[in-house]
């Protein structure tokens, strides 16, 4: 079956999501999967053989300098062009402690993309939650754009593991911030990311009370969703939920498979592959 994936990371060695020796080292107890690079050609044809297309998310790169920063956007920006039919797009990170110049980058990665951008918050990965003043002006922008805004929610792997966390603070990743934004934000569209356990009863209240998200379910196997996120993935949730993966920290044959083995029917499954993304995409005017 064909599958757009609305969330997954880089195999590629600059655009790995695990950079330090702290993070690959955290890979195998996380995510029970060993580091492994690949050319871009090569994710490109993995991609192909298993039909998918793919966003890809570079990740959070705290340390980096603008000029760094700007480098690597450039890297996803001329990567996806070159495989235009494996990658449809970018997320991309900015610091929103950035200000301007922050914006400014948003706004120069729209402006030189031939794909799909979107902007993500991280929430507990920058310790900045999702409804913070310092985001206005990205949100100003994504609405004039016309592009999504994916606000992460849930338990993350970052700093899983480490001493006290390595600083994250899960928080942040609370649903009641994506609540927040949308309800000050009607015109913006939003994509809640990842499973948002341990929040996830209040997750489906907000999806519920909020058409402008819609939700993609990367980083955990469905097999391990709660009783109740399964249950209304074939029903009041059927139109809003879209798969994604976490490659290459999870792999699309285990996910494949573990989808099927939940028994939801071809209708559900054909939706949460590529038929929810399209309407989604159809909303943006793509």
């Amino acid at each position: 079956m064909r599958i757009i994936d609305m969330h997954s990371h880089w195999g590629t060695p600059r655009g790995y999501a695990l950079q330090s020796p702290e993070e690959l080292a955290q890979q195998e107890t996380v995510w029970r999967s060993s580091p492994k690079h690949v050319s871009e050609a090569e994710m490109a044809d993995h991609f192909r053989k298993t039909s998918v297309q793919a966003i890809l998310d570079l990740g959070l790169r705290r340390a980096l300098t603008r000029e760094d920063i700007q480098g690597l956007h450039d890297y996803g920006l001329a990567t996806q062009r070159d495989y235009a039919d494996a990658i449809l797009g970018n997320w991309f990170h900015l610091d929103p402690r950035l200000g301007e110049d922050g914006v400014r980058e948003l706004r120069r990665c729209i402006d030189a993309s031939t794909g799909f951008v979107g902007f993500a918050v991280p929430g507990a990965g920058l310790n900045v939650a999702a409804n913070d003043p310092l985001y206005e002006p990205y949100y100003k922008l994504c609405i004039e754009a016309r592009i999504p805004v994916l606000i992460m929610v849930g338990y993350t792997g970052l700093g899983a593991t480490l001493p006290g966390g390595s600083g994250v603070r899960l928080e942040y990743s609370h649903p009641r911030y994506l609540d927040e934004v949308a309800a000050t934000h009607p015109e913006l569209t939003i994509v809640a990311g990842r499973p948002a356990w341990p929040w996830q009863t209040e997750m489906i209240a907000v999806l519920l009370h909020k058409t402008n998200i819609w939700y993609e379910l990367h980083g955990w196997s469905p097999k391990y969703f709660t009783p109740d996120l399964k249950h209304e993935i074939s029903r009041r949730l059927r139109d809003r939920v879209m798969f994604g993966a976490d490659y290459p920290l999870l792999s699309y044959e285990r996910l494949i498979r573990d989808w099927h083995a939940e028994g939801y029917s071809e209708d559900v499954l054909e939706r949460v592959f590529y038929r929810n993304a399209e309407r989604f995409f159809e909303s943006l005017g793509r």
